[in-house]
């Protein structure tokens, strides 16, 4: 029952459980909206404190991907894969392809790719058992990683911030804290470095700080303490639920604009005690829809550059999502999720529910 109270509460069409013994997959995938197009999102690997635990993860996932294929301006709908990690589960070849025979067998409704705790290789298992994955290597037709565009759209977003609430969009001098030390965190700090941008970062894992520094100059500081550095930017780009009723009171920056997906624990009280805070807010569905933009290249014949023109549009978009935030004293998520619903609301009277009955182009490669 509390399943089904979760799917009316978030507004899901559908949500597959899959298990298989032999492989020792425990899945869920969760199909939020698909009025614009096939649901497209990540599977996520992780080890969840318990099942009621990784599905909530995948509903709010799914949902997020929904707004930002809608506020992107994509023909796609929001989805999500959750893999349940526990001391048994072994990353392995046959793992991966039963995962991609229970997607196969959705026929297009969902496309997958990779997201925390899977890579490229992983998606390319998936890819011998069903042509509904994105993300595959280079050599095999796809793009690869999208970290680069995912960082470059972030970075663009963050500039559209600062021209909101400074007046200018350079970030030379800006002083930045960046949680998390992965692969979207390292190509954003690229960017800001090559501006003259002050970089602080933390990340639980040392030796991801390590290959980070290899490339640019930056502060390291201790995980606990990154809430509370004095700076003008603090970017999370760990995982989600990071801005919280703990954490709030210990920030001291003018702008979050980060890569992590549901950086607000709770959206309406979190995202109000931020506008209350003066705390400027980049939703993280839109600042981070570069990845989102990377695949959807991906489903019409991969081009990076074409992509990375894309990411720009992020800026407008969020400088469109600030300005209704300010004229009607709103919070920046409360401006974000009302836009995505209109262009659902506008489009849902063309198409509902995406059948899957048409091959998708550029997925064809097996």
């Amino acid at each position: 029952m509390q399943s089904f109270e979760l799917l009316e509460q978030f507004g899901h069409e559908q949500v597959i459980y899959c298990s298989n013994k032999e492989s020792g997959l425990k899945a869920i995938i969760a199909i939020h909206d698909t009025t614009l197009g096939p649901a497209i999102g990540g599977t996520r690997m992780w080890s969840y404190s318990s099942y009621d635990a990784a599905l909530k993860d995948v509903l709010r996932l799914s949902r997020g991907m929904t707004y930002k294929a809608s506020v992107a301006g994509l023909n796609l709908g929001g989805g999500n894969a959750v893999i349940i990690k526990d001391k048994d589960t072994v990353k392995s070849e046959q793992l991966f392809r039963t995962f991609g025979k229970f997607v196969d067998g959705l026929a297009g409704r969902y496309i997958t790719a990779e997201d925390v705790g899977t890579t490229v290789r992983d998606m390319e298992y998936v890819r011998m058992e069903t042509e509904y994955v994105t993300g595959i290597s280079k050599a095999l037709g796809g793009s690869g990683d999208p970290s680069p565009v995912t960082a470059y759209g972030v970075y663009i977003g963050m500039k559209a911030c600062a021209q909101a609430r400074w007046g200018s969009d350079s970030l030379r001098g800006r002083k930045i804290a960046i949680q998390g030390a992965g692969q979207l965190a390292r190509y954003l700090c690229e960017h800001l470095y090559n501006e003259g941008a002050e970089i602080y970062i933390t990340d639980i894992d040392e030796e991801k700080v390590k290959r980070v520094l290899e490339t640019v100059k930056a502060f390291v500081v201790k995980p606990e303490e990154i809430y509370e550095q004095e700076v003008d930017i603090f970017s999370p780009c760990a995982l989600g639920g990071i801005i919280n009723d703990d954490t709030i009171p210990e920030l001291k920056c003018e702008i979050i604009a980060g890569g992590a997906n549901n950086q607000l624990e709770a959206e309406a009280t979190h995202g109000k005690q931020l506008l209350e805070k003066g705390i400027l807010y980049a939703p993280d569905y839109v600042i981070n829809a570069g990845g989102l933009i990377n695949v959807a290249n991906e489903i019409e014949g991969y081009r990076q550059d074409r992509a990375m023109k894309q990411a720009e549009s992020i800026y407008d978009i969020v400088k469109r999502i600030i300005a209704i935030s300010e004229k009607e004293n709103i919070p920046t998520y409360f401006a974000s999720n009302r836009m995505a619903e209109e262009r659902l609301a506008s489009i849902g009277g063309i198409t509902k529910i995406y059948s899957g009955a048409k091959k998708i182009s550029g997925l064809n490669r097996r």
